[in-house]
């Protein structure tokens, strides 16, 4: 227990220091950004307590808000993501993880993949919206949500393959 626990503390910081610290300066062609932070609720053990897994994704919505000054719409989008998870982990895994027994790293890669495109595009299209708030300017936040998306989807690809630990 205690080195889960390690690990999910370990990754909330580290996702953190990455997000402010390097992803946040990228701001590619003036309105790419990509979100790796959320990995953070993307990959949060499955078995723990739900009110605990919403108030820690709060936690780290509020935290990039703060470092950022965004007024709560990370937060907002992480809750919204992390209540809409195991509905999300029912459709992508379907009877695996009815029976709680899902592990990001041995599942078949098109479930991973499927499973953290619907969660990045649900954050993003939360976030954007929120962010942008001008429904006269539906074309910015579809633009936005759908480059920041694809690039977030592929940076947090290549980190869960980075840092996989096969077991045979």
């Amino acid at each position: 227990m205690n080195s889960v626990l390690y690990t999910n503390i370990t990754r909330f910081i580290l996702l953190v220091g990455l997000q402010v610290l390097v992803l946040n300066h990228i701001n590619f062609l003036g309105y790419i950004n990509p979100y790796v932070y959320i990995l953070f609720i993307i990959l949060f053990p499955i078995k723990n307590s739900r009110t605990l897994f919403i108030f820690l994704s709060f936690i780290i919505g509020l935290t990039i808000d703060i470092f950022t000054d965004s007024g709560g719409i990370h937060a907002a989008a992480c809750v919204s993501i992390a209540y809409a998870r195991p509905i999300v982990l029912k459709f992508c895994f379907g009877t695996v993880y009815e029976y709680q027994t899902v592990k990001f790293d041995t599942v078949e890669f098109s479930s991973k993949f499927l499973y953290i495109t619907i969660l990045t595009v649900l954050h993003h299209i939360i976030l954007f919206s929120l962010e942008i708030f001008n429904i006269s300017k539906v074309i910015l936040t579809v633009q936005k949500t759908l480059f920041s998306s694809i690039f977030t989807i592929i940076l947090c690809i290549l980190v869960t393959i980075i840092f996989s630990r096969k077991t045979k």
